[in-house]
């Protein structure tokens, strides 16, 4: 069976979530919901711990922010719960929990790769650049060009 022409292949490996991610966004970051907890009286409002409100800035605050669909909100809840219990409660099944959670957001450089995002390095590359002109040597004068060693070699006649 012939190939199939270059300019149509069958499989073009493209990826449907591959994205190159900005560190400068507008998102605006939505307020956690009521905290509210289990108790021996019944359920009770508390508030949040500050390691869940700083996982939650640092969230809103990330390139993976306008990525988020107005549906994946509900699912950062549920994984808010989750650090938030992690915090008064910790334990390994909890953290066991919370990995395959955040799987689904984005949330950590393995995730990032899986889901083929790519955080834009434009600064980086900029400043590299600008480090490596600062420190580039003034060139050197030439030497005076050596003899050309093929100069001694003579026509046999």
């Amino acid at each position: 069976m012939p190939a199939l022409p270059k300019h149509n292949p069958a499989r073009r490996n493209k990826t449907a979530t591959r994205a190159t991610l900005t560190r400068e966004h507008d998102v605006k970051m939505p307020p956690l919901p009521e905290r509210v907890i289990g108790t021996e009286d019944g359920p009770e409002v508390t508030d949040w711990r500050e390691q869940t409100l700083a996982w939650w800035a640092d969230i809103w605050a990330s390139p993976m922010a306008p990525e988020f669909e107005i549906s994946d909100i509900h699912g950062l809840y549920l994984l808010a719960i989750l650090v938030d219990d992690f915090w008064r409660n910790p334990s390994t099944a909890l953290a066991a929990e919370i990995r395959l959670q955040r799987q689904a957001f984005g949330l950590t450089p393995i995730d990032r790769r899986r889901l083929q995002w790519e955080i834009e390095r434009v600064d980086e590359a900029q400043d590299n650049g600008a480090r490596r002109r600062a420190t580039r040597k003034e060139p050197q004068p030439e030497k005076e060009p050596r003899p050309d060693p093929r100069a001694v070699l003579k026509l046999a006649t």
